[in-house]
């Protein structure tokens, strides 16, 4: 029997009637496809153009509604256009913001530009007027200073997540971590210390908290050794710079640190809850927004988790 036009249009199914497949509208997952759908399309209304069975007037009523449709799909489907999102992310998000950036562009067509560093250089940025649209900071005092100073859209500052911090050795280094704990900093081994400096890095604050908590920072500051972030004191003890670091916990654990080394988180009751805020900046457009908005989603929730961030995306 040869192929023929079935059910209605609103199926949405035509029959090629010179190889006898049929189509069903494509599922459109991501901006790069729209070209595809577009030819995809054409494609329907040539093979229900050849069947001169049906009549002509329900024929251009036919084509009609298959473009609209198709126009509609494209509306539903993806932004009236795409824009670049400038963020500036806390360095121990190094390895996390990364997979939610890619999820976000994907989704949304927006292409992030992102730069890492320390948080209290972000704020100096950030007050003389660096074009940023969102900051994620390593604490919640920051992006508050910024709603106060005018600089950031009231209201805006949540917390995305709670972060930990690591003491980590590599896996050549003589020291006995786990036994030890906080007292591996004494080895006469350690001769130099990483840690992110504290002037204008939470993190570096953490480890020297943990440190003074465990009664051991008057004997081992003279070893420290300071990272501009925590990214940066990472990279010194990874790369045998330093013998032992106080570092994030989400870059301890990360894939790359774990082949290398060994981490050990140091108790949470040492050093006060890293409470981690982002905030939208005045300047930002409706791709800020929206890439603000997708961080306090449950994608992002999903993905800070996995990266050890504790009671992710809590609303304040």
């Amino acid at each position: 029997m040869k192929p023929f036009f079935r059910n209605r249009l609103v199926n949405s199914l035509f029959v090629d009637k010179c190889f006898g497949r049929a189509y069903s509208p494509p599922k459109l997952g991501g901006v790069a496809r729209s070209a595809g759908a577009v030819c995809s399309m054409q494609r329907w209304l040539r093979d229900f153009s050849l069947d001169r069975r049906v009549h002509p007037a329900l024929e251009r009523r036919g084509l009609k509604a298959a473009a609209l449709s198709l126009l509609c799909i494209l509306m539903a489907g993806f932004p009236l256009y795409a824009d670049d999102v400038h963020v500036a992310a806390a360095s121990d998000l190094n390895f996390a913001i990364k997979e939610i950036i890619q999820q976000f562009e994907h989704e949304t067509g927006n292409q992030v530009r992102l730069t890492l560093g320390s948080s209290g250089n972000f704020y100096a940025q950030i007050m003389n007027g660096a074009p940023f649209d969102v900051f994620l900071s390593a604490d919640m005092s920051y992006p508050k200073q910024l709603e106060k100073g005018g600089l950031a859209v009231p209201d805006s500052t949540f917390v995305y997540g709670v972060g930990a911090i690591s003491l980590w050795v590599s896996k050549n280094s003589p020291i006995k971590l786990e036994a030890l704990g906080m007292r591996a900093l004494l080895e006469p081994t350690v001769k130099k210390i990483a840690i992110a400096n504290p002037e204008h890095a939470p993190y570096g604050r953490a480890a020297v908290a943990a440190m003074r908590n465990a009664k051991i920072y008057d004997l081992v500051k003279s070893k420290l050794v300071l990272g501009e972030n925590v990214s940066q004191a990472a990279q010194f003890v990874q790369s045998g710079a330093a013998d032992i670091g106080i570092i994030a916990l989400s870059i301890a654990a990360s894939e790359p640190m774990l082949r290398t080394g060994i981490p050990l988180p140091i108790p949470t009751n040492m050093y006060s809850p890293l409470e981690q805020g982002a905030v939208l900046l005045k300047r930002a457009g409706p791709a800020g927004k929206a890439f603000h908005d997708y961080v306090r989603g449950p994608e992002a929730r999903k993905i800070l988790r996995k990266y050890g961030f504790g009671q992710a995306v809590i609303d304040k």
